[in-house]
């Protein structure tokens, strides 16, 4: 009889994705997988099979990462080079390696039903779903890594996962300085900056390294202060023994129960904070978060995306206008000038790597704008490179 080690694989995930796999969730990592193995060895004894011990490893290990772990990715999820896995429908993987994007060659899931299976596995235990009346969901995996979910008819390439990996260690300021992404000088800069209560927004990107540098400059924080974390999906790990860490959450399946950030950030003040530090601004909760930098929460930290230090500043405005309150634009720009302190932009290279290209002062109101002084800036020409430009800060 010819052996098809792939119809193993298909016979024993049935099974195991069936009632005689129920309890597969209850059981240990070692223990699923010796399980994995039994209904292995069960299957080809009912076939009359033989195969090879390294085919039947190879089979326990496909059966094992999809039916107890993440399928085809699960290995690419495990390379600590790998920082974002892209799955473009059944046939097409992409990773990003070292900053730069590249396809995974011979990964591919067996149709689209395993995309689907996968993305069921990832929102099934947060309460979540996806299907034609909710064609896309945001999610976290255990470990912290996000992850995005889209399907058709939205998606005309069959379902797409993106997971951006959770780092196990939290970048620390030497680190960035080792890998070029900013001078020592400008760490030391900053690092002042944070303890002495600096509002700082760290601009950039998709990609750029926003969070990671809102991570490091969290740790300049000093031990002895409450800080209240907020965002849409944790990713923050603070190393202060006092951090209340507050996360949105989205809709249920009946599309209620949606806490927004907006509404975290309002809540936040009530909770009598040293500082506020909001992992993303996107919303009206740039006009609650810029009140909060003028009502003596100093030191407040967060990240936008921008193109640049003068674009996140009309980003800015254009969030402030879209909460829920009437205001001027001239009214929201004093709240900018008062509120801000710093903008720290981050740009990706064309060789992948992440640079702090700039930081910015806001030096107040002139002429109706927010005036910007450069602090340090990317210098280009032969020898490019970071420096600073001689400026000094009122902060």
């Amino acid at each position: 009889m010819a052996v098809d080690s792939r119809d193993v694989g298909a016979r024993v995930r049935s099974r195991l994705l069936g009632p005689a796999g129920a309890d597969l969730d209850t059981l240990s990592p070692p223990e699923r997988r010796l399980r994995v193995r039994d209904e292995v060895m069960t299957v080809l004894k009912e076939a009359r099979m033989i195969l090879p011990s390294s085919v039947v490893t190879q089979v326990v290990n496909q059966v094992s990462d999809e039916v107890v772990g993440l399928g085809p990715i699960e290995r690419l999820l495990k390379d600590p080079e790998v920082s974002e896995v892209m799955v473009n429908g059944a046939d097409d993987v992409y990773v990003e390696r070292k900053g730069r994007v590249e396809r995974v060659d011979g990964l591919v899931f067996e149709g689209e039903g395993q995309v689907f299976h996968l993305i069921e596995r990832i929102v099934s235990p947060l309460g979540l779903r996806v299907d034609e009346s909710s064609p896309y969901v945001d999610a976290r995996l255990p470990d912290g890594s996000r992850v995005n979910a889209i399907i058709p008819p939205l998606s005309l390439c069959g379902p797409v996962v993106t997971i951006r990996k959770f780092t196990l260690r939290p970048f620390t300021p030497e680190d960035l300085v080792e890998t070029g992404t900013l001078t020592e000088a400008m760490m030391q800069f900053l690092g002042a900056c944070v303890r002495g209560k600096a509002n700082i927004l760290v601009s950039g990107g998709t990609g750029a390294g926003k969070t990671s540098l809102l991570g490091v400059l969290s740790s300049f924080v000093p031990v002895g202060e409450r800080l209240i974390t907020i965002e849409d999906a944790a990713e923050l790990r603070l190393s202060q023994p006092h951090v209340i860490s507050l996360e949105a959450r989205p809709p249920n399946v009946e599309g209620a129960g949606e806490v927004t950030v907006r509404a975290l950030v309002r809540n936040a003040l009530r909770m009598r904070p040293d500082r506020i530090i909001v992992g993303e601004v996107r919303g009206g909760e740039a006009l609650d978060m810029l009140q909060a930098m003028n009502t003596g929460h100093e030191g407040s930290l967060s990240t936008a995306h921008a193109n640049s230090p003068r674009d996140l500043l009309s980003r800015l405005e254009t969030m402030a206008l879209m909460s829920d309150v009437e205001l001027p634009v001239s009214h929201v720009r004093e709240q900018i000038a008062g509120a801000l302190d710093l903008i720290v932009h981050m740009s990706r290279m064309p060789d992948g790597s992440r640079v702090v290209a700039r930081i910015s002062a806001v030096e107040g109101l002139r002429s109706e704008s927010v005036l910007l002084e450069d602090i340090f800036a990317w210098r280009r020409g032969p020898q490019p490179g970071l420096e600073a430009t001689g400026m000094l800060p009122s902060i």
